[in-house]
């Protein structure tokens, strides 16, 4: 579990891909204080297991499903990206609670400088888009940001200077892919209620509702 605020910005050192997998080596310091083999790292929002930790690199392998639904799959040496360590128990929670596990690539379609802020639209699929509410969190490339407005194809974000200058998103441009990951508490909801909702039809006694159907109209008369 993270927090969605970025600890520092590493730099992709290799990556060795395979058919369906690849390995990536990134130079890091402070992430790599303190950090063991076995220990995740979020890596531009996804959640990485260690494999080999030095004070100055770290490496980890990347399975084809996170390649399929990330931006890593893209990324090349010298690329810029974010990493936030795991949560501890005596963590600040600056952010929200973000999973690691991204929901999909979106793109951007817009950037636009508003007085200090960058305005930033993103375009992802409309399926999406019932997770995302305005005033709520959302994690960009592992960033807890606060959504601003949404449309019925995308929606978007104002960063702050700081934001900008010390995360990845300072080398973004119109056109790039970004990982979003929604807000987990949307995500519960959805499944709590729409469980009940199954559960409330299934224990449903058929012959109600069929009459009930007929009641309304939906198919023939009641017997």
């Amino acid at each position: 579990m993270f927090t969605g605020i970025i600890e520092e910005i590493g730099y992709i050192r290799s990556i060795i891909r395979g058919n369906q997998s690849a390995k990536i080596k990134i130079n890091a310091h402070r992430v790599c204080q303190g950090t063991h083999v076995g220990d995740s790292i979020a890596v531009n929002g996804v959640c990485l297991t260690v494999t080999e930790i030095a004070p100055s690199y770290f490496t980890a392998d990347i399975m084809a499903e996170t390649l399929y639904r990330t931006n890593l799959e893209y990324v090349q040496n010298g690329d810029s990206v974010n990493l936030e360590r795991a949560l501890t128990p005596t963590s600040r929670i600056g952010g929200h609670f973000v999973s690691g596990h991204v929901d999909e690539r979106g793109l951007i379609r817009s950037l636009v400088k508003k007085d200090i802020a960058s305005i930033i639209e993103i375009t992802c699929n409309p399926n999406l888009l019932k997770y995302i509410a305005v005033k709520g969190s959302i994690a960009l490339d592992g960033i807890s940001l606060t959504v601003c407005d949404v449309s019925h194809t995308s929606f978007f974000v104002s960063l702050i200077p700081h934001t900008m200058m010390y995360t990845s998103l300072k080398q973004k441009k119109v056109g790039d892919t970004i990982n979003i990951e929604c807000d987990l508490i949307a995500r519960y909801i959805e499944n709590l209620l729409t469980t009940q909702y199954e559960t409330t039809l299934h224990d449903q006694d058929p012959a109600l509702l069929e009459n009930l159907l007929k009641l309304s109209g939906f198919i023939g008369g009641v017997k």
